[in-house]
């Protein structure tokens, strides 16, 4: 090769070798960081369901159900559907034995989509044993995106919020424990002031509450047995984790991976599910999807419980989001998971 071809090809040669450069520290990063997240449990022994989560199941089941297909599709461009979806929650906490509170906000700029410019979020509260003061916050968005019944998306996550509010009644803990019900976390607010959780957290952040922990519950109801079921929103990410979409995921940022491997482990204690544990840059689609970013925006530490959704699940955000695609027996499990979690929370 004479001198005027290697120069020819001497761009072309350096951007492969720029390619390999990236692609060589990226897999040593990743290789690292992966190191330093709680461990996969993928080949743990699934026993049978029980009978005590063959019950939990067929409740978490009927809840669903009555959001996703009596209620059905729950925002602000459906007359009246949040109004029910309201009046529903807090009979179930009221039927429990709780005195649930509204915190009603008004929305900013988009008045146009409720007729009295304001939305809600339901609250029920357990008042800590020794120390009142700290909070651990359980939340669940229960509004649905536009056109669609929202079974999975996130009918699942308040049925699992239910269950728990239902399962620590009797049960206070050292903290305080909040159960908390959101609007207003699918478009056209998310990731806006207007979010229910972001309208709370900034409630909770001027009182100078100390919400020493937030876990957000969103799809938390569809699983594959099949390979290659499972996907990941960046390039390589599926090389560190599973490709079948059997687990449910414990996400967020990285300046919460000490409250990631406490919730991870505590999880693991009692569940009889495989988890799986990531701290990732907010950048990374799925990162900051739902209410925790919120509490991120106003200094709590908090982090997702998903099944990942688009990641998994094709009928994420469409009409066919119904009651009758979702595990239930699975949900059980990981809401026997999720006691160990808030208990180990609120010590």
């Amino acid at each position: 090769m004479d001198h005027r071809q290697r120069r020819k090809w001497q761009p072309l040669i350096s951007l492969g070798l720029a390619i390999i450069a990236f692609f060589l520290l990226f897999f040593a990063v990743m290789g690292t960081w992966k190191w330093i997240m709680p461990a996969s449990n993928q080949n743990m022994e699934i026993p049978e369901l029980t009978s005590q989560e063959a019950g939990l199941a067929a409740k978490l089941e009927s809840h669903v159900k009555i959001l996703s297909n009596e209620i059905g599709e729950r925002n602000l461009f459906r007359t009246g559907s949040m109004g029910l979806s309201v009046s529903w929650i807090k009979d179930q906490l009221k039927e429990i034995g709780y005195s649930p509170q509204i915190q009603s906000y008004k929305l900013k700029g988009r008045q146009r989509f409720y007729d009295d410019g304001k939305s809600e979020n339901i609250i029920a509260e357990i008042p800590g044993t020794e120390h009142p003061q700290k909070i651990v916050v359980i939340g669940a968005h229960y509004d649905s995106v536009n056109r669609s019944p929202g079974a999975n998306d996130n009918a699942s996550g308040v049925a699992v919020l239910l269950s728990l509010a239902d399962y620590f009644y009797d049960e206070p803990q050292k903290k305080t424990i909040r159960f908390v019900a959101f609007a207003n976390e699918e478009p056209p607010f998310f990731k806006t002031k207007d979010m229910g959780s972001f309208a709370y957290a900034e409630r909770s952040y001027n009182l100078g509450e100390q919400i020493t922990a937030m876990i957000a519950l969103d799809g938390l109801g569809y699983f594959s047995d099949e390979p290659g079921s499972q996907s990941y929103p960046f390039p390589g990410i599926g090389l560190f984790y599973p490709k079948t979409a059997n687990f449910i995921a414990f996400v967020t940022r990285f300046g919460d991976l000490p409250l990631l491997r406490e919730v991870t482990d505590a999880f693991r204690q009692e569940a009889t599910i495989p988890s799986e544990a990531a701290a990732l840059p907010g950048f990374i689609p799925g990162v900051s999807w739902s209410d925790h970013w919120s509490f991120w925006q106003h200094d709590y530490s908090a982090l997702l419980v998903t099944d990942t959704l688009p990641f998994r699940d094709g009928q994420y955000h469409s009409p066919n989001d119904t009651a009758e695609r979702l595990d239930y027996g699975r949900m059980a499990r990981v809401t026997i998971g999720l006691r160990s979690v808030v208990k180990k929370l609120a010590i």
